[in-house]
């Protein structure tokens, strides 16, 4: 893609998040952070007005198909079983196409101590987590999947492994897709949780 197309100021956020996928969250400060973009400081002033801005512009990037995503599951004519799929594999094509942007899901535990980007992960991991126990819950009741666990327990496992798959490709590395290992895990997690 023509860098000409992109605006400085989204830029500055993909820059944001590729130091904080090589160096971790304590990394991203304004001189790295202009240093990456070959700018001064004063220059990212003129964008930002301080790190805790960028990082709530990066919180919102991250979640920003989030809605369209759950929009677009819902209005499937599917399965329970089905629809989660689907969304999982939304999920594993996007960090596979966007490798950086997964690491803001490690990031959660700091995001939620800063107070500017507190509320806004807050709601984007509550969100997500109350879709999934939603359609867990109709999985269950549709008699998909056994009720051995609830759709809460359910939605914080595949939350975990998730998180598990996206800390071992930082780790180690893996000579297949993210969304091949990813959902061939979850298929097999899937099979275990379906009614006999």
């Amino acid at each position: 893609m023509n860098e000409s197309f992109i605006s400085r100021k989204d830029r500055i956020i993909a820059a944001a998040i590729e130091i904080i996928s090589d160096s971790g969250l304590a990394a991203l400060t304004t001189k790295n952070l202009a240093q990456k973009e070959n700018m001064s400081e004063a220059l990212l002033y003129k964008y930002f007005g301080g790190i805790n801005e960028v990082l709530i512009e990066v919180v919102e990037y991250y979640s920003k198909f989030d809605k369209g995503i759950r929009h677009t599951i819902n209005s499937k004519n599917a399965s329970n079983m089905q629809k989660i799929k689907e969304y999982l594999e939304a999920y594993a094509t996007y960090y596979d196409n966007y490798y950086s942007i997964s690491t803001i899901m490690l990031q959660y535990e700091e995001l939620l101590h800063n107070v500017d980007t507190r509320e806004k992960i807050a709601w984007c991991i509550t969100e997500r987590l109350s879709f999934l126990e939603m359609l867990f819950a109709n999985a269950i009741e549709a008699g998909e999947i056994t009720d051995k666990f609830t759709p809460e327990e359910l939605a914080n496992n595949i939350t975990g492994v998730t998180m598990s798959h996206i800390l071992s490709r930082r780790i180690v590395y893996h000579s297949k897709s993210f969304k091949y290992e990813f959902m061939n895990n979850v298929t097999k997690w899937f099979d275990l949780i379906a009614k006999k």
